[in-house]
């Protein structure tokens, strides 16, 4: 119990619970939701007994669970006597942000019982009163996006330790054979010299040292490297911040063999070695000349 990580999510319908519920499954937790809180000793009693490598656990729980309301306290209570450590995050969100997605997404409270959405809207509130109370974080999503959100629960869930970096892609190919479907960033790299043209390159490929040392002569070969590369890791951190797992740079020649591998190696060597996971795959490369 010592190395168990308990998160419970719980709060107002319609605060982002799931979406809370989603960024802890990526961040590798076990995750149940609308676990009925009188099924929570029960389901940690089974989790002890059996030989688990999970290790982080999270439930959320809402006013959907029959009972919920009279059973949460004694329940956290006799968890925590027992030697669980769990931490509770209550999201919350203003009225008029919760009606508006309300009446966006054309969902049903699910708590309304037919009523004014208003009404069940505050009604709940004062029902989770004692709940917020006794959480040890309660966010206010009216003003975040989903990715601010998932950002902000993950980190306090792993006590501020942001979740594994980006992974990226770097994946050469050939136009004539299609943009690939999984590329993000595209990048056009046929205004370099095509190697294809000389008849003692023409059939080998960018892996060569003749191909690359052909590709690497020009002057706009390492510009371009430069001011690609430059942008590159600008747009990193960012799309991190939008809470992004994976980045497929594709970068594209004519026939996918000889220009366009040459710059996804380099870029690939460029980019390895840090925090992140860098890949690379040439698609096209093996096909006929």
């Amino acid at each position: 119990m010592k190395n168990l990580n308990i998160v419970i999510i719980t709060g107002l319908s319609g605060s982002g619970k799931s979406t809370a519920i989603d960024a802890l499954e990526d961040a590798g937790f076990f995750c149940v939701d609308n676990l009925p809180v009188l099924l929570l000793p029960k389901f940690l009693e089974l989790h002890g007994s059996s030989i688990s490598e999970v290790q982080k656990l999270a439930f959320g729980m809402d006013l959907r669970q029959e009972g919920f309301v009279e059973n949460y306290t004694e329940v956290f209570r006799a968890l925590g006597a027992r030697g669980y450590h769990m931490e509770s995050f209550f999201l919350e969100c203003s009225e008029e942000v919760l009606v508006k997605r309300f009446s966006e997404t054309r969902r049903q409270h699910p708590v309304s019982g037919g009523g004014d959405l208003l009404d069940v809207i505050r009604s709940e509130r004062r029902q989770l009163r004692g709940l917020k109370r006794m959480a040890d974080r309660v966010i206010d999503t009216s003003h975040m996006t989903v990715h601010q959100l998932k950002d902000l629960v993950i980190r306090h869930a792993l006590g501020g330790v942001r979740p594994k970096r980006m992974r990226i892609s770097i994946l050469s190919f050939g136009f004539k054979h299609g943009i690939p479907l999984e590329a993000d960033l595209v990048v056009d790299v046929r205004f370099i010299p095509n190697p294809y043209f000389v008849p003692h390159l023409k059939n080998l490929d960018g892996r060569d040292h003749r191909v690359r040392e052909f590709v690497a002569k020009w002057d706009d070969t390492g510009k371009f490297l430069q001011k690609y590369l430059s942008l590159i890791q600008y747009l990193i951190p960012l799309y991190e911040r939008e809470g992004r797992s994976y980045l497929t740079i594709g970068v594209g020649c004519t026939g996918g063999r000889h220009r366009s591998v040459v710059i996804a190696e380099d870029m690939f060597e460029r980019l390895r070695g840090g925090e992140r996971e860098v890949r690379l795959k040439h698609r096209d490369m093996e096909l006929p000349v």
